[in-house]
């Protein structure tokens, strides 16, 4: 993600809103005060339909406090008329406003929201859904389902996949008569993962599950009890409960190349620096929360990419770290998955990797050269990659162009055409980009356009997409937008901040594409005591002082170095 110079001609600072100095900094001022003393940047995550509904259940069976009962089902009435059609269902059927799912449609929708997600993922998320909507749905509809023990293996699946749907066979298994299919190992993993003093993993949605699986064993009850106070403690001020305890991972990670990439001060990068070091898991990586042991390589990718792109002396150890983590994961197609080595590998991830193994490019040729053939192989013929952790399709567009772009502008041409002609061809009428062809316009879809567009020479639909863009800022310098997040995937949910952090990433990126960019010199050290590299053009001037700058850095950072790859 972090910001390499393009080798491409700059872009006159004219053909842009002249808003946009302001606008920037701004935003790079939201996003810098978001940072934490500490480092950490702690970015809410939303209540969900799904996980509100699974406790909207166990509190029913628990008979807590009807207080957390009517603030829970305060919040689905208000989702009754979603405008994602899954949410009204589930909202519905928790709520006892409709005897029989299938009555409804429901077989139809979930055909349809199941082609959101991963093709390898269907079965798997089918399986979920169904047992979910048997769950919510009345008594007599779930006993009359088929079991299939089948339907419901475990192998190579990493610790949070296994968990849930061993969950979801001992609750299905209980719901249809099966109850004698279910080991005692199985029952025993579920209990295991009570035992901690918080949601396991930071996971909300597998702790509900795992709670639902356990429910109809009375010698469990006060586990049960204990396992609901868990997720209440995560109750919203709108009575609902998020798919997960936090992402604060993932907010740093994504507000460090944003910070970064858009001339943020040394101490406030460093900061977040320190942080993440601290956070480095075991092995090496990183995972998406401090709550959670399990690493992923996007978190992992991003990290490094910041650490590198901060300073590559201070972070030195923990980068290599990284790096070796990263090489576990690499598959023999040449691609990455998202948490554990044989699982199948992704677009999306395999870019994210690449893109961390270029900041030693020289130690990872070979490694690299896979990635990218990787990625071509994958690219559909529209220019497309698979669905990925983004509901955006310009998501996985902007990273692997990233990535294919690491090593240099030449290599596999026909890729990156496909690639920027889909994003040119997906551009709508008011500048902006939405998430599928055909959807409104928003602004964390169009930052990604926007990044990838940093790649190619044509300053037109740039400037139309930033004045799209900016006309999306609020007066406190915060972006609107809707959620594109994807967990458990298809599933969308909602990390406000994530707007602020990809529109002024994007911004950083159109700044090192704006003519009388400076340059770092060769060799010359990322310490405290450098100068700055930040275009001049995204400064905004002090008020009455015509030309001055606010806002600069202390370190030069990527923004006007070639890649070294």
């Amino acid at each position: 993600m972090r910001v390499r110079d393009t080798r491409l001609p700059g872009w006159p600072a004219e053909l842009f809103v002249p808003e946009l100095p302001v606008a920037t900094a701004r935003l790079r001022r939201r996003v810098a005060d978001s940072v934490c003393p500490d480092g950490a940047v702690r970015g809410p995550c939303r209540s969900r339909v799904l996980e509100s509904a699974l406790l909207l259940r166990l509190l029913e069976r628990t008979g807590i406090e009807a207080d957390h009962h009517r603030r829970v089902a305060g919040f689905l009435t208000d989702c009754l008329h979603s405008a994602e059609p899954l949410d009204r269902l589930l909202a519905t059927i928790a709520l006892r406003h409709v005897g029989d799912p299938c009555e409804h449609g429901a077989g139809d929708l979930l055909d349809r929201f199941l082609k959101r997600a991963p093709a390898f993922l269907n079965t798997r998320k089918r399986v979920m859904l169904e047992t979910v909507l048997a769950l919510l749905g009345p008594p007599r509809r779930a006993a009359c389902r088929p079991f299939d023990p089948r339907a419901f293996d475990t192998g190579n699946l990493h610790p949070w996949a296994h968990v849930q749907t061993v969950a979801l066979k001992v609750a299905l298994a209980d719901l249809s008569g099966h109850a004698d299919e279910v080991g005692p190992a199985e029952l025993r993993l579920l209990v295991d993962t009570q035992q901690g003093p918080g949601v396991w993993e930071g996971n909300i949605l597998v702790h509900l599950l795992v709670l639902h699986a356990l429910a109809a064993r009375p010698y469990l009850d006060a586990l049960l009890v204990n396992g609901v106070a868990k997720a209440l403690a995560h109750q919203r001020d709108d009575g609902g409960v998020p798919f997960v305890t936090d992402t604060d991972t993932w907010c740093a990670v994504t507000a460090g190349v944003a910070l970064d990439a858009s001339g943020a001060p040394y101490d406030v990068r460093r900061r977040i620096g320190d942080h993440l070091a601290a956070g480095q898991r075991s092995g090496g990586g990183w995972s998406y929360t401090d709550a959670a042991v399990l690493a992923d390589v996007d978190d992992t990718s991003v990290a490094i990419e910041f650490l590198h792109a901060t300073d590559p002396v201070r972070y030195r150890r923990t980068i290599d770290a990284g790096l070796r983590a990263l090489w576990s994961y690499q598959g023999p197609d040449g691609g990455f998955p998202t948490y554990i080595a044989g699982a199948p590998s992704e677009a999306c991830m395999t870019a994210a990797a690449v893109n961390a193994l270029s900041v030693r490019a020289s130690r990872h040729v070979q490694r690299i050269i896979a990635g990218r053939r990787f990625l071509a192989a994958a690219q559909h013929p529209d220019g497309t990659f698979e669905p990925d952790w983004s509901r955006s399709r310009y998501h996985a567009i902007f990273r692997a162009l990233l990535a294919i772009d690491a090593c240099g502008p030449d290599a596999y041409r026909a890729t990156v055409k496909r690639a920027l002609v889909a994003i040119r061809e997906g551009q709508n009428s008011d500048g902006g980009w939405g998430q599928q062809p055909g959807d409104p316009s928003d602004a964390i879809s169009t930052a990604y356009a926007l990044i990838a567009l940093c790649r190619q020479n044509d300053p037109r639909p740039v400037a139309r997409g930033v004045e799209h863009l900016l006309s999306a800022q609020r007066g406190d310098g915060g972006i609107d937008s809707v959620p594109d997040m994807l967990g458990t995937r298809p599933f969308l949910y909602a990390i406000p901040c994530l707007a602020d952090h990809f529109t002024l990433l994007a911004l950083g990126h159109l700044g090192n594409r704006l003519a009388l960019r400076s340059h770092r010199p060769a060799g010359t050290p990322r310490g405290s005591g450098a100068s700055s590299a930040h275009p001049t053009a995204l400064h905004a001037p002090a008020p009455g002082t015509a030309g001055s700058r606010s806002g600069g850095r202390n370190t030069p950072t990527q923004t006007g170095e070639r890649s070294p790859a």
